[in-house]
């Protein structure tokens, strides 16, 4: 009888650690499944369109970094390169490109500013635009940008081939540095003539 009895007390305690431990392995697994549930949720934004909510989705930031290498290489260039016959329009742009980019980039301005490159634009009513063709960023973030210029003047048109490079680095984001890059060591390595057009005068 007293054999039974401590039996059915080492059954009753089996039983009991048996439902604790599982108790316990469910309130774990229940809190870990409502955590991640709620990181997941947070990440869900609603934003209004026209008082239309509009889910959107929060991205870590290395997500879409490639995509942000080139996007800031090329902002940079069309600023750069952008110009034209508008003086206070040259300068708003030379000012918001200079944000991008190192010494390296001032020094370049300051020179062709010296050489009257600027003066020249205004002085022959030109209009100069870039085409971007494309942009390759290797591993260490070192970029080859590839593009066409195209330089109108009231009797030509003329198109430049250009390549330039340079190092990417990360930076503090801002409203005037919104991708959080800065480009380092750019020089440009080719800029050449393509072709050059005279326009008909009627």
């Amino acid at each position: 009888m007293i054999q039974n009895i401590e039996k059915k007390i080492k059954l009753a305690f089996a039983v009991s650690m048996g439902s604790f431990l599982t108790s316990l392995a469910v309130v774990v697994a229940v809190c870990v499944f409502a955590y991640s549930l709620v990181n997941e949720q947070r990440k869900k934004i609603y934003v209004l369109d026209h008082n239309v909510p509009v889910l959107v989705r929060q991205t870590d930031q290395g997500t879409n970094r490639e995509v942000e290498y080139a996007s800031h290489v090329n902002m940079f260039h069309l600023l750069f390169f952008t110009l034209p016959p508008d003086d206070a329009y040259i300068k708003n742009n030379l000012n918001k490109a200079m944000y991008l980019v190192d010494d390296t980039g001032l020094a370049q301005y300051n020179n062709l500013k010296e050489k009257g490159y600027y003066n020249s634009i205004l002085a022959s009513s030109a209009l100069l635009t870039i085409q971007t063709d494309s942009i390759k960023v290797d591993e260490n973030r070192h970029f080859t940008y590839y593009a066409k210029q195209r330089i109108e003047r009231p009797t030509s048109i003329a198109t430049r081939a250009l390549i330039t490079e340079g190092d990417l680095q990360d930076v503090p984001r801002t409203d005037n540095n919104p991708h959080g890059l800065i480009i380092k060591n750019w020089k440009t390595v080719l800029n050449k003539d393509l072709e050059y057009v005279e326009k008909k005068n009627f």
